[in-house]
């Protein structure tokens, strides 16, 4: 049996009509109408509420519907794309920001013949670390968002 065949009968088992569902798991009747309907699913935490209030496993709610299965499997993927993502475009912007401000420095001492220096010691950092951050944070974030996002 499909979800929505499985939803529909459980609420109507109950004799619940769907603004009745709605109210109960905090959503609109139009809400359970496309899920009733196979217009769209609801999120894992929907299923949760719904698997408590029908007194069924997830298992039985989703193990019929191929389609609902795979939007619960990427829905959990989705749940890991942004934290990774935001990572490493956070190193990204942080290379970039140091590429400009040794750009800002270079300028300055070029044109107001101001000497200033960072890292005396180690220019080796300084000149290759932000272009190492910029690479490692894109490379990072599309491959993140290549395996997570459709």
């Amino acid at each position: 049996m499909i979800f929505s065949k499985r939803l529909k009968d459980e609420r109507e088992k109950r004799g619940w009509s769907q603004n009745d569902l709605a109210e109960k798991i905090h959503v609109s009747r139009q809400t359970v109408s496309k899920w009733e309907t196979e217009k769209n699913y609801p999120s894992i935490e929907i299923l949760i509420k719904l698997s408590d209030l029908f007194d069924i496993t997830i298992d039985e709610l989703l193990r019929s519907d191929e389609e609902l299965k795979e939007k619960i499997i990427q829905d959990s993927k989705q749940l890991l794309h942004p934290k990774w993502k935001i990572t490493f475009e956070s190193i990204f912007i942080v290379g970039f920001i140091l590429l400009l401000s040794k750009l800002v420095i270079f300028l300055l001492n070029k044109f107001t013949g101001a000497d200033i220096t960072i890292l005396k010691d180690n220019p080796v950092i300084i000149n290759f670390l932000p272009m190492i951050l910029m690479v490692i944070g894109g490379i990072g974030s599309d491959y993140f968002k290549k395996k997570y996002v459709d």
